[in-house]
């Protein structure tokens, strides 16, 4: 069991979360969520015992052990991907170095002889006899290959660095589990692995994602961050929109309801008070006014960004055809692929991680050239990117806003208008002068999304678009792709976005790439 008791986290005048007493019990998943800013990770942080709170306490139960999902990989460069899963769980890797040491002595004396037999005993309770297999388990689940499992972490891409941590966090059976965006960077197989993991753990977990369809399969709590507090509600995220739109309109309701009985209260006090027939109901009435207390509406932090792509030029009845086309670098990813895109069709690019997904999508679009084969396009096609690395398009020095305007034409900007257009997109007064390079992954999200508005391509080409976004932003991208009535071509992960937009689906995998229709498999 973990809980709080009145926890409070400040930064100077600015409040995270206020007075927080909320209890997380063993058995359950909650979903931790709230808009970007709103102190989600921070509160993890101090439930793992990282930061202070500024008031307030974390309880944790009596030989209660917390793992907690790592955000810093550099401190295990050197150690290998094997070795960095055991550290997880420290007593039984500290007493696998002393076991080895010992045993890899000629001789021993008789002290560290008697030593060698509590060492096996502690070794086989702590799960000695089985770590390797068990840490085996974990990393083949996250997709990783049995000859990799020698190598250094420093060969790793950030995302299967990440993808250690989690094993190496899963790895120590911890009775509360806190995973901080542990879908981030994996492929739909792990991530439905992880979900079957998840649902099977017989501890305490709370976690923060920002995937719809992962919160669904997991939580049975939402933990809700916002009006700096933390409301608990019953069930998995769709059961928690349903749950808040209803509880806020109740109380909006009860408010309107009271605010007419205030109304006629004081209107009845100011017409008869000064009436000695009615001067002793005035005064009852007087009373009842000050007993009643609206409820305070807070201003949430949760807000949406308003996206809509309308496209500047009709399209053709020809968008893009791909005549046997092949790509590869050290090793094949695809070979004599040929495709049709049509004009209304809206077409995923799932497979796993490595694969060759955003290559391909590259090669549609245009970006990259193929070893083999042609792709052409329709003259009508006007193609707008998102890229799965936001720095591909973006420049770190500029002002967000100045990079917008290059989006403009010369004749037609409007720093007022712009500004304005920012605004939906949440970029709120001097936001939109920082410089790209201290924007957070969610405003580079946005701003590349903002950019593409402006553009008015016919032809959408998205790769990775939610990877930064929170839960408010990927709900009104997901709509303005429905909205969309031409070709949209997009590798994602999220099942919920490519469930509820795809009309066909290109699965890319190291057998050749399979063309069918839009149903998830």
């Amino acid at each position: 069991m973990i809980a709080t008791s009145k926890l409070t986290k400040r930064f100077g005048a600015d409040i995270l979360f206020e007075d927080v007493s909320v209890k997380f019990t063993p058995g359950n998943c909650y979903g931790l969520i709230g808009a970007n800013g709103s102190g989600k990770s921070t509160f993890m942080k101090i439930l793992a015992g990282g930061i202070p709170s500024t008031h307030g306490e974390v309880m944790i139960g009596r030989d209660c052990t917390v793992g907690y999902l790592r955000q810093d990989h550099a401190e295990f460069n050197d150690v290998s991907i094997l070795d960095t899963v055991y550290m997880g769980n420290w007593k039984l890797w500290e007493l696998h170095l002393e076991r080895e040491a010992l045993y890899s002595k000629t001789e021993l004396t008789d002290a560290e002889q008697a030593r060698c037999d509590v060492i096996e005993d502690e070794f086989g309770h702590a799960g000695g006899y089985t770590m390797e297999a068990d840490a085996s388990k974990l990393l083949a689940g996250l997709g990783f290959a049995e000859d990799a499992f020698g190598k250094e972490m420093r060969t790793l891409q950030g995302g299967f660095k990440l993808r250690v941590m989690l094993a190496q966090v899963l790895f120590a059976h911890p009775d509360v589990l806190l995973l901080d965006e542990p879908t981030n960077h994996l492929d739909m197989e792990s991530i439905e692995w992880l979900v079957e993991l998840l649902t099977r753990y017989e501890g305490t977990v709370i976690v923060i994602s920002h995937d719809r369809f992962f919160l669904n399969q997991v939580c049975t709590h939402i933990a809700d961050l916002d009006y700096h507090e933390i409301r608990m509600f019953t069930g998995n995220y769709d059961a928690f929109v349903v749950a808040s739109l209803e509880a806020r309109e109740l109380r909006e309701k009860a408010n309107k309801k009271m605010e007419k009985q205030i109304h006629d209260l004081k209107t009845f006090i100011s017409r008869f008070s000064a009436n000695a027939s009615k001067a002793k109901q005035a005064t009852s009435r007087q009373k009842a006014l000050g007993k009643i207390e609206l409820q305070e509406m807070k201003p949430s932090s949760r807000v949406s960004p308003f996206i809509r792509f309308t496209p500047k030029r009709r399209l053709g009845d020809k968008v893009i055809e791909v005549e046997g086309v092949s790509k590869g670098y050290d090793r094949s990813l695809f070979k004599n692929f040929s495709c049709t895109v049509g004009p209304k069709e809206k077409i995923a690019i799932i497979g796993k991680n490595g694969v060759g997904k955003t290559t391909l999508l590259k090669v549609l679009c245009g970006q990259l050239k193929p070893d083999k084969g042609s792709v052409s396009f329709g003259e009508t096609v006007q193609v707008s990117v998102f890229p799965q690395d936001p720095m591909e398009v973006l420049n770190a020095d500029t002002p967000a806003l100045d990079w917008l305007a290059g989006f403009v034409a010369e004749a037609e900007r409007n720093e007022t208008e712009l500004r304005s257009f920012m605004g939906r997109m949440l970029f709120s007064r001097d936001d939109v002068f920082k410089k790209i390079q201290v924007l957070s992954g969610g405003e580079k999200a946005r701003l590349i999304l903002a950019k593409m508005m402006l553009e008015g391509g016919n032809v959408l080409v998205l790769d990775e678009p939610t990877n930064h976004l929170d839960l408010e932003s990927i709900e009104a991208l997901n709509f303005a792709l429905d909205q969309m009535e031409t070709p949209i071509l997009f590798v994602s992960h999220d099942h919920r976005l490519i469930s509820s937009l795809a009309t066909r689906i290109l699965e890319v995998t190291p057998d050749g790439i399979f063309d069918r229709a839009g149903e998830m498999a």
